[in-house]
């Protein structure tokens, strides 16, 4: 029987935090922050998207991190063993179930834009984003290979474990990402003072008219909140199963959320001087990234490089997060069989790419279902059930046993959060989304809510 994921323990608490924020800071950040910032109204959704952070995102990260650390298993068998610890029944390991398996869905569609990402990285570092040098655009075969290349990366971190593997790469390329995202955000900044397109980026991002706030603006944010943290995805449970106990997870989860956040307000600064400056609608879309700035890049001084190392940037956060994606499966599975680590990380990230590839050849599959059933069911339904398991079915005593270096004052909040705050508000939300998929949003329409 191979050994439990809490056998191995992060070597240091640089690594857990790096490997932490890698996981949390990725496509989410750079990719998926700014084109709802831009659908939503900009700042009015930011400051809605930060309130979803601090007082739901963060207790939820909290509460992860301390299911894993108690049990030092993986995602499933940690809710399980937590749940017979406080004299509950096993079955609350639906509750790993459910996050693990919207993870690794997650994953499957994930690495299909990551590859993406990689080939328009290639292509501005190999002379720009004219169409000779992307002949991938349109082309499923280009999609399928770099789809195929980024799961390959991903497999090979993953096979070689904690302190080879993840710990190896994410205290290298976490230092390069940041160092990349300070230049490029200085460079746009600076280039964007004279056109006054600096100062248009910042009243966007923070100076709010809430007046063009509606449901779909909080549902948007809180979704933003857990997509971007990287929680109800099994991974941060499975991180926190590598914990010492003498790791304080409250401090540890303030710097991780406090860091993403930053990230993403970062990065809003780094693409809306330039989305101002060149006139790019704001609500673009999806196609900000893959669309519009890559046209931009094209026709500005520098454009190549600029643009190959933006895309280089977003390389480097999705690869931290899809190594954290495989490895919450990988760790599940290490401890129930036989294999190594090796060959169970080669055979799921093998039935990753095979799901993933149905979205390259098939946009339907991707947006009709498997995005719909992680990101707007399983996902969210996870964060639902954890906020109900350490909210009302785990005993406070047991709960303040692991947050035992947070003060009074923090686990106070924490536990009201969880109980009062995070399952109602996760619960709205959920319900909210699926009937504006479902139903045309009749309750948005029956509420007075509206978008």
């Amino acid at each position: 029987m191979a050994g439990a994921a809490g056998q191995v323990q992060w070597s240091s608490r640089f690594a857990f935090i790096m490997a932490a924020v890698g996981s949390a800071v990725g496509l989410g950040n750079l990719w998926r922050f700014p084109f709802q910032t831009g659908e939503n109204g900009g700042a009015a959704f930011v400051f809605i998207y930060l309130a979803c952070v601090a007082f739901i995102a963060f207790p939820v990260l909290m509460s992860e991190f301390a299911i894993g650390r108690h049990a030092q298993k993986s995602a499933v068998s940690s809710t399980r063993k937590m749940a017979q610890d406080a004299g509950r029944s096993a079955n609350w390991s639906f509750v790993g179930w459910v996050c693990m398996i919207g993870g690794f869905l997650v994953l499957t569609t994930y690495s299909v834009i990551a590859g993406q990402v990689m080939a328009f990285s290639a292509a501005g570092f190999a002379g720009g984003f004219g169409q000779e040098n992307m002949p991938f655009m349109g082309s499923n075969w280009w999609g399928l290979g770099w789809h195929a290349f980024f799961m390959l990366i991903t497999v090979l971190v993953v096979a070689q474990g904690l302190k080879g593997g993840i710990e190896r790469v994410v205290t290298i390329l976490m230092p390069i990402f940041f160092l990349t995202l300070i230049g490029l955000t200085i460079y746009a900044v600076v280039s964007g003072l004279e056109s006054g397109a600096t100062a248009r980026a910042a009243a966007y991002l923070f100076t709010p008219d809430f007046s063009v706030v509606d449901g779909g603006t909080f549902v948007s944010a809180l979704g933003q909140a857990f997509f971007s943290v990287g929680v109800a995805s099994a991974i941060m449970i499975t991180y926190g199963s590598y914990l010492s106990r003498d790791t304080n997870i409250a401090s540890s989860g303030i710097i991780i959320s406090g860091a993403d956040t930053m990230v993403a307000l970062i990065a809003g600064f780094m693409i809306f001087p330039i989305v101002f400056a060149f006139n790019v609608p704001t609500d673009a879309g999806m196609g900000l990234i893959f669309e519009a700035l890559p046209n931009v890049f094209a026709g500005m001084p520098g454009g190549n490089f600029i643009g190959g190392a933006f895309f280089f940037l977003a390389f480097i956060a999705a690869l931290t997060s899809s190594i954290s994606l495989l490895e919450a499966t990988v760790a599940f599975i290490d401890e129930h069989s036989d294999f190594g680590r090796g060959q169970i990380a080669w055979l799921f990230g093998g039935f990753a790419f095979l799901i993933g590839s149905g979205a390259v050849w098939s946009s339907e599959f991707a947006g009709q279902f498997i995005d719909v059933l992680s990101g707007e069911i399983l996902l969210p339904f996870g964060g639902f059930l954890i906020a109900v398991f350490v909210g009302w079915v785990i005993p406070k005593k047991l709960l303040r046993e692991e947050l035992q270096h947070a003060s009074n004052g923090m686990f106070a909040f924490f536990h009201i959060m969880m109980r009062w705050v995070v399952p109602f508000a996760v619960g709205i939300v959920l319900v909210l989304g699926l009937d504006a998929r479902f139903t045309g949003g009749y309750l948005n329409g029956l509420l007075g809510l509206g978008g």
